[in-house]
Parts: structure tokens; sequence; C-alpha cells
């Protein structure tokens, strides 16, 4: 009997030796779903995910490793073969190399996603708090799982895996969510970003630093670099 029909790029051993077992047949990685064509919910919440996005993606920059992406698919293998999800808000993912991912295959990669964030709506509050958090404990084996409301940001919560079950992680004084996969809180600040004010999720330092954005970076090394050329 001849071996089932698999996509011609390699594949990480443990999910080749799945897929050979369970006779999947495999579509190749630039023919896996990438993009719904659904729009992101409202411009808060897209401006929400570039901000934990892109000041994730600098402080990931000083790593050898690591990425950080949104508003992604993720294709990954069961006993009963490939399944896809659509629209992580936010993922991080440690231990890889960087790189402009169109999606997140897990048998490609070799692992899922480290940590998941997840932003509410009305139309997706109920498959985020049900289905997606199933799928993240039992089938993606998530460590940490938070959701986060733009537009009420009461609510938000966080999760961590421990033998297997979703833990809820307990707030500090502050309010604060902990990271401890990636050493980072998960606070709620109010200001504005990109000219839009009200509460914002972001990342900050277990000391107390927010992590800057791009723009924030950039207008810092301008000023060390015009204070430098004043000082000769």
């Amino acid at each position: 009997m001849s071996k089932p029909a698999l996509l011609k790029e390699e594949l990480m051993p443990a999910y080749e030796e799945m897929a050979l077992s369970q006779g999947m047949i495999l579509l190749p990685f630039n023919e896996l779903a990438c993009e719904d064509n659904i729009p992101i919910e409202t411009e808060q919440h897209k401006l929400q995910m570039e901000l934990l996005i892109d000041s994730l993606r600098l402080w990931l920059n000083k790593l050898p490793n690591g990425y950080v992406g949104g508003n992604m698919f993720i294709h990954y293998l069961t006993p009963k073969g490939h399944k896809a999800f659509k629209g992580l808000d936010v993922i991080v993912v440690l231990d890889v190399p960087k790189g402009i991912r169109d999606n997140w295959i897990v048998w490609k990669e070799g692992k899922g996603p480290d940590v998941v964030i997840e932003l509410l709506s009305k139309s997706t509050i109920g498959e985020d708090k049900n289905k997606k958090k199933e799928v993240y404990q039992n089938q993606l084996f998530v460590k940490e799982y938070f959701w986060f409301d733009p537009k009420k940001p009461v609510d938000f919560s966080g999760f961590t895996l421990q033998h297997g079950i979703y833990q809820t992680i307990s707030a500090n004084n502050e309010g604060h969510l902990i990271s401890q996969i990636l050493g980072l809180k998960l606070v709620q600040w109010k200001g504005f970003y990109k000219n839009a004010e009200t509460t914002w999720l972001q990342w900050e330092t277990l000391e107390g630093d927010l992590l800057p954005t791009p723009e924030e970076a950039e207008q810092k090394r301008a000023e060390r670099l015009a204070e430098k050329l004043r000082r000769g």
C-alpha cells in the first residue's frame, strides 16, 4: 500500500508521524487559508491590535528569536486531521525564527503559540470565551491566554495552562496581569495613541516601564542624537 499524499514541504518529525499514521492528506503551505475578508470589528480594535503587536515586536528584536503577529489563521493537526482556526488577534511565539508569516502552521513551525490575546467584541465574545478558549487549552496547548474588551475595559482576564487546564491569573494590586512566559505585564493605560484617547491594553516591564511604540522609540532616538550633537 502506498503512503498517503503529503505536502512537498518538510514536516516536523512528530507531525509527519501523526500525518502518516492517520493517512492525512495535507495541502501545500501556500494553499492554506490566510485571510477570510472579514474586517476587524472597529478602528479601536485595529489600533489596539497594532499597539500590542508593534510595541512587543520592538521588545522581541532584542532577543535572538521569537515572533509576534495577529489577525491571522492558525492551522494545526488533530488525530482526525487538519483543522484551521481563524482570527487570532495577537499571538506570541518564542524560540522560533524571526520573519513574516501569512498564517501560523503548527506542523511547519513545530509548535503553537505561547501566548494569545483576543480582543472581545459583541460578535466574538461568546466564541472567544468558550470555543476558542477550549481549542487553546485542549488542542493548541497555549501556555497563556488573555482576553480584553476595548469597549469595556473591565472585561479583562488571563489564564495560564497548568496540568492541561486553564487556571485564572490573579491580578496584582494595581490590576495588572503578569505574563510569566514573557516576563512582562499587561496593563490598562489611559492616554493617546495615534490621536485617539481611551483606555488601552499595553505591555509593561516588571519594573513599571511601558514598552514604547516604534514612533516613541524613534522619537527618543532622535532626541538622544540631537542632545549628542548639541554637546558636540
